[in-house]
C-alpha cells in the first residue's frame, strides 16, 4: 500500500440499526486494542462538529477504510454519500478500502439487487448523476477483496480483520530521500530481472508478498553473522514470538524452516562476504514459491559464486540528471542561481555522477557566498569531504595486502594509464592478474578504451589512506604524485645533509 499521511488509521463506515451494537461494536474495539486510530461516527467527533463536513474530511485523513456492508445500508443515504467519498478517495490518495460483507452477497452489492436495488426507490427526487454516483460506488467497492461474514465465529473474522490491517499500517516503508532523479529508468531494469509489475524496488513490492525484509548494513558483521542479525529477521516474520537461539547452526535451522513456506521479499544489503549470505539466505530452496531476494554488494566477484539469476550494475548518473539533484541539495531548487551556474557545473563534473559525492558536496555548499564556494572547491582538489571519503574507503575492507597496494599504486600513478603498458609493469612487480579482477569486481576500477579508469573520489580516497597516517610528515609517505610534495621532501633531505 502506498502510505500518505493521515490523522486517523482507520475510518468506518456502517449501517447504525443494523450492526453498531454488535459486529462493528467490537470491530471497533480489536482496533483500538492493537493501537489503531480508528474513527466511528459517534466516538471520534470533535463537540459542536457539523456531522457530514466533519465526516468528510475524516475519509480524506484515514489511510483505511473498512465499509461494512449490511442488510438495509444502502437505505441510507449518508452511507452511499460516504461510500462515493471513500471511493474517490480511493482513486486519487490511493487509500485502502476493505469490503465486509455482513450477512448479505458481494453479488448483490456489486449489481444492486435485492435490497441494494430496492434501497434506491425510496430515495425520493435524486438527481440522475447521484444515483449513477452511489450505483457506481457500490459496483466498485462491491468488486473488492474483503471479507464475507455468514457463518461461524464473529470473534475469528474480527480477529482477523484487525490482524490484517494491524500488518496493513505497520508495514515496513523505507524512508526514501527527496527529489529522486534518474530512477526511472533504473527501476524498470531491475524490476525487469525480478519479473515483477512495479515500479518501487522496495516499498511497492513489499505489498505483494506475505512477508518484507530488509536487512540493512549486514558488512558491519564483518564475516560472521550473530544470533542478533537473526532474532532481527526472525521479529519481522514472527512479531514478539521470537524462539531462543544460541548459535548459528540453530538459527539456519529456525529460519529454513519458517521460510520454506510463505512468499516473502528480501533484501540483504551491503554484503561483503559469501558466509554472510550462506546464513541467512542460503539457498532459493530456503523460501516460498514467488520468493524474491535482492542482494547488493560492492564484489562482483560474490554474486558469482552465489549463484544469483540476474545482474545489475548500478551506474551513475548522467551530467543533467546529477546537475538537477546538485540544484536540489545547494538551492533547494531544480536549477542554481545565475551567478552559480559555472561554479556549480564545475562541481558536478567533478562529482562525475556519484550520488554520495552530489548530495554531501551541495549540501555543505548550501547557503555559502560565491568566494566561499569558490574556495572550498579548490581545496576539494586537495582533501575529499570527510562523509565521501569515510563511505568509500569501506570498499578496501576485505582486500589483502597485496590487493590493498596494488590499488593504492593505481589511485597515485596509474590512472588513465594504457592497460598492456600497466600489465607489463605488473608482471614485473609479480602481481598476478586476478588482482587486478578482484579490484573490478569491487568497483574500485574499470577499463574502458584500453585504459585504467577509476572515479575521482575513489583516487583521493587511496591517496588519502597514503597520507592519513602522516598528514603533516610527507616524508614517511609510502607514495608520492604531486611534484610538490616530492620537492618539498628532496629539498628537506638536502637541507639535514641526506
Amino acid at each position: 500500500m502506498a502510505s500518505f499521511d493521515g490523522r486517523w488509521d482507520v475510518f468506518l463506515t456502517f449501517r447504525g440499526e443494523d450492526t453498531r451494537f454488535n459486529f462493528t461494536n467490537h470491530l471497533y474495539s480489536a482496533l483500538r486494542g492493537k493501537g489503531i486510530n480508528t474513527f466511528i461516527d459517534d466516538g471520534g467527533l470533535e463537540r459542536g462538529g457539523e456531522i457530514q463536513p466533519t465526516l468528510l474530511k475524516a475519509i480524506e485523513e484515514s489511510k483505511v477504510a473498512i465499509v461494512i456492508f449490511s442488510e438495509n445500508y444502502a437505505h441510507w443515504r449518508w452511507c452511499l454519500d460516504e461510500l462515493d467519498k471513500i471511493m474517490q478517495c480511493r482513486r486519487e490518495k490511493v487509500q485502502l478500502v476493505i469490503p465486509i460483507f455482513y450477512r448479505v452477497d458481494p453479488s448483490d452489492v456489486r449489481k444492486q439487487t435485492r435490497s441494494f436495488g430496492e434501497a434506491f426507490a425510496g430515495y425520493g427526487k435524486v438527481t440522475e448523476e447521484s444515483v449513477l454516483r452511489r450505483r457506481t460506488a457500490l459496483t466498485e467497492d462491491g468488486g473488492l477483496s474483503g471479507w464475507h461474514v455468514q457463518h461461524g465465529y464473529e470473534s475469528k473474522i474480527i480477529h482477523e480483520i484487525a490482524q490484517h490491517i494491524f500488518d496493513v499500517l505497520n508495514s515496513k516503508q523505507l524512508h526514501i530521500d527527496d527529489h529522486l532523479v534518474g530512477m526511472d529508468s533504473r527501476l524498470e531494469d531491475i524490476t525487469s530481472l525480478l519479473h515483477m509489475e512495479s515500479n518501487d524496488v522496495y516499498n511497492q513490492v513489499a505489498s505483494q508478498f506475505e512477508h518484507a525484509i530488509f536487512l540493512s548494513s549486514v558488512s558491519r558483521h564483518r564475516t560472521t553473522i550473530n544470533c542478533s542479525i537473526y532474532k532481527k529477521l526472525l521479529a519481522d516474520i514472527l512479531g514478539e514470538n521470537i524462539p531462543h537461539i544460541s548459535n548459528i547452526d540453530e538459527g539456519n535451522n529456525v529460519i529454513k524452516c519458517l521460510l520454506c513456506s510463505k512468499k516473502f521479499h528480501v533484501v540483504v544489503n551491503d554484503v561483503n562476504d559469501l558466509s554472510q549470505l550462506n546464513s541467512l539466505v542460503g539457498s532459493p530452496q530456503w523460501f516460498g514459491q514467488g520468493s524474491r531476494i535482492i542482494i547488493t554488494t560492492r564484489d562482483k566477484h560474490l554474486l558469482d559464486v552465489y549463484g544469483v539469476d540476474g545482474l545489475y550494475e548500478a551506474k551513475g548518473l548522467e551530467f543533467e540528471e546529477a546537475f538537477q539533484l546538485f540544484s536540489w541539495k545547494a538551492f533547494k531548487a531544480n536549477h542554481p542561481e545565475e551567478n552559480f551556474k559555472n561554479l556549480s557545473e564545475y562541481a558536478v563534473a567533478y562529482s562525475d555522477g556519484l550520488p554520495l559525492a552530489l548530495k554531501v558536496l551541495a549540501s555543505f555548499l548550501y547557503g555559502k557566498t560565491m568566494p566561499e564556494w569558490e574556495s572550498e572547491l579548490q581545496k576539494l582538489q586537495r582533501e575529499p569531504k570527510m562523509g565521501i571519503h569515510n563511505v568509500l574507503k569501506s570498499s578496501l575492507d576485505g582486500l589483502d595486502h597485496t590487493e590493498k597496494q596494488l590499488f593504492l599504486d593505481i589511485a597515485c600513478f596509474f590512472m588513465g594509464e594504457d592497460i598492456y603498458s600497466f600489465r607489463e609493469i605488473q608482471d614485473s612487480c609479480n602481481f598476478p592478474e586476478t588482482r587486478m579482477r578482484v579490484l573490478k569486481d569491487r568497483s574500485l576500477i574499470h577499463i574502458s578504451d584500453n585504459r585504467i579508469h577509476i572515479h575521482n573520489f575513489i583516487q583521493q580516497m587511496g591517496q588519502q589512506t597514503v597520507i592519513q597516517r602522516h598528514p603533516t610528515q610527507p616524508g614517511k609517505w609510502s607514495r608520492f604524485w604531486n611534484p610538490k610534495d616530492i620537492l618539498a621532501v628532496l629539498t628537506q633531505n638536502m637541507d639535514r645533509g641526506n
